[in-house]
């Protein structure tokens, strides 16, 4: 008795030290991946024009809020509600990317900005993070908290599976499981630029794997699957706050409704558990844009401050989906011998309407784990009836997930790395149960189970490699952006040390190469900044800016000939570049060369560009003027010149106006102007 006492006494002393052995391995593992989390996330370039965290989108909206207010407690800039088209792009840039109160990708309504991001990441965790501290949390923190509370629940998920069905599949399979969970989803990549937009994707996610982790819940504890498949719903409802596209996926929470139906217990309480609480939330959210912009189904996206009108773009069509496809799930990066090695895909050509994609990778080529997504029915292999229906129900309801998730982004007008978090993370949880099956189905084979795990271990290595590598192109897009506001301080020294770093990361970075090329022209360095110029046009030959701003380095240099080509490079790519067309036209009004100049062809460019900037541009007024001058058209040339001379002097430019009056002079003599500096 005794000893039967004793043998038990140690077989639970060592079950105990198993557990805390188990316990702290997860620990050094949910740490490790949290730990990259946070040191891989950057802000965005939005969050490094606000001037301070207060001044950040989330937070405005927080503050709104505690105003008792629905929009953003920030001030409309005069000039933007005096435009007579505040959407027009042109016009609202100067707006947009005001240096400490940026204002792109904000809706402006009836005269006050609001917000078409989601509102549960303010309810969540701004708005309790600001009562608690007094203090307002960065875009990037709340990114990093949000896809660490996804991975924990994900975790949790996992670790609840392998204990109640997979109990013989050793402890050592499931650590690099979780790993997997945590770093071959595109998480640490995303984390590489953290703004708005990842706020929401990373709450939404979150949301996602706390419902599906319900839904689980539901499935398997039948006494009391409506408590869980409440949770469930609200989770998955405060997902939809976050990202209304996830709200077709919400039919997962029908899947432990239908199996209480098959095991013939009460629907109701299911149903009405499934339904009510994301009834409820979706109720609020119609409240919410009724109250907003007066119509219950509209988030704001037609009156956005954009980049491109979104009043009259096609977000979503059928025509989109075979390229999102090919750039979302079957594109491989392009690998070169330099670190980080891994680089953007080559993007095939973008079908009518569709906009250039940020940053995408083909998940099926870049993550090779999630083909093990294929395996995952061989869990349920040999299973129990009980078993076997819990085992269909819950995989089918993730792989459903999956499903409508990647066809909703199919569907849109544009593809981001940040949107396949949404459909790559329940891959991976696939991939990780296909893990799990393959271990059960092949328990009596060692040969060939040796030969699978080597087989997985290698995808999941190479999957794992791949997020971080890829993350630096986002850490290289970091130091790009912080030396682009580094400019807007006119910190040039400090901004070129910037776009240094961001080469160093990535030197097939073009905007880099080209944002460096500007510092140095600013400080007069003509060689070196041709040199940029050239080397992002070698990466892309399309980019019109590059073209532009080697158009004026080359002028500068004395090289009017070849600045030319360079501007009616620009100008076929991008007709409507405003600060190109003026460049060229100064050239080929103001040159002294004669065989350079083109009076009829500069009055057409000043002319188109004047129009552009709505007559309001001072130094525009002054290229038109010397082109009116070039053709004969003196009046003219004077009554421009007039205009420029007064707007110069109400905007202070004093310098400006003085060469202005100057001109003046020569045209109201009949005298064009010649030998120009080499920008007007």
């Amino acid at each position: 008795m005794t000893d039967s006492a004793s043998e038990e006494g140690k077989r639970a002393a060592i079950a105990g030290r198993t557990r805390w052995a188990r316990c702290a391995v997860l620990g050094v593992v949910f740490a490790l991946v949290i730990g990259v989390y946070a040191w891989s996330a950057n802000s965005g370039l939005l969050e490094l024009c606000s001037s301070s965290a207060e001044n950040t989108y989330y937070n405005l909206l927080v503050q709104g809020f505690r105003a008792g207010q629905l929009n953003l407690k920030t001030a409309v800039p005069p000039g933007l509600a005096q435009l007579a088209d505040p959407y027009d792009p042109t016009a609202g840039n100067p707006y947009r990317w005001n240096y400490g109160h940026p204002l792109h990708d904000l809706s402006y309504y009836k005269g006050k900005l609001y917000f078409y991001f989601g509102v549960t990441p303010a309810l969540a965790l701004f708005w309790p993070y600001r009562a608690l501290t007094s203090h307002y949390l960065l875009h990037k923190d709340a990114v990093v908290i949000f896809f660490s509370a996804g991975f924990l629940a994900g975790a949790g998920l996992l670790l609840s599976l392998w204990r109640r069905f997979f109990p013989d599949v050793s402890f050592w399979i499931i650590v690099p499981c979780v790993i997997a969970l945590g770093l071959a989803n595109f998480t640490p990549a995303v984390l590489g630029r953290c703004d708005v937009y990842e706020v929401a994707i990373s709450c939404g996610y979150a949301m996602t794997m706390l419902a599906l982790a319900g839904i689980w819940c539901a499935c398997h504890d039948s006494r009391r699957r409506w408590r869980w498949l409440a949770a469930a719903s609200l989770a998955y409802g405060l997902a939809v706050g976050a990202r209304p596209s996830l709200l077709f996926g919400a039919i997962i929470l029908l899947a432990p409704v239908v199996l209480a139906w098959r095991e013939k217990r009460p629907v109701w309480p299911s149903l009405m558990a499934a339904t009510i609480p994301i009834m409820l939330i979706g109720l609020g959210l119609m409240f919410y844009n009724a109250l907003r912009f007066d119509n219950p189904l509209d988030f704001g996206h037609h009156y956005q401050l954009s980049s491109t009108r979104q009043d009259t773009l096609k977000q979503f069509s059928p025509r989109y989906l075979w390229f999102n496809v090919r750039v979302g799930l079957l594109e491989p990066a392009r690998w070169s011998g330099h670190f980080p090695y891994a680089h953007d895909i080559v993007a095939p050509s973008l079908p009518m309407g569709a906009a250039v994609p940020e940053h995408p990778f083909g998940a099926l080529a870049n993550i090779p784990l999630i083909w093990l997504a294929l395996a995952a029915p061989l869990a349920w292999r040999s299973r129990s009836p009980e078993a076997l229906s819990t085992l269909r129900w819950f995989i089918g309801a993730v792989a459903l997930l999956f499903g409508i998730c990647a066809l909703t982004i199919g569907l849109y007008f544009l593809m981001c790395l940040r949107y396949e978090v949404e459909f790559a993370h329940t891959l991976v949880l696939l991939a990780v149960i296909g893990i799990l099956g393959l271990e059960r189905a092949l328990a009596g084979q060692p040969a060939w189970r040796r030969a699978a795990r080597c087989g997985w271990g290698l995808l999941l290595a190479f999957s794992v490699a791949f997020n971080l590598l890829a993350s630096f192109d986002l850490q290289a897009e970091f130091h790009n952006n912080l030396g682009y506001i580094l400019i807007q301080k006119h910190s040039v020294d400090d901004a070129i040390t910037e776009f240094q770093s961001a080469l160093r990361m990535n030197p097939d970075l073009a905007r880099a190469h080209l944002n460096l090329g500007g510092a140095l022209l600013r400080k007069g360095e003509l060689d070196e900044a041709i040199s940029h110029f050239r080397q992002a046009l070698q990466i892309d030959p399309r980019n019109a800016k590059a073209h532009g701003n080697l158009g004026n380095a080359l002028l500068q240099k004395g090289n009017a000939a070849e600045a030319i080509v360079h501007f009616q490079q620009a100008l076929q790519i991008e007709p409507a570049d405003q600060a190109t067309q003026n460049n060229l036209a100064w050239l080929l009004a103001t040159y002294p060369e004669a065989s350079l100049r083109n009076g009829k062809k500069a009055v057409e460019l000043a002319e188109q560009a004047n129009h552009l900037t709505g007559g309001g541009n001072p130094v525009v007024l002054r290229t038109l003027a010397a082109a009116y001058a070039e053709v004969g058209r003196y009046s003219e040339a004077v009554e421009t010149a007039q205009r420029g001379w007064q707007l110069a002097g109400a905007q202070t430019n004093t310098e400006l106006a003085g060469k202005l009056q100057l001109e003046m002079k020569l045209f109201q003599a009949g005298s064009p102007f010649h030998n120009p500096a080499p920008t007007p």
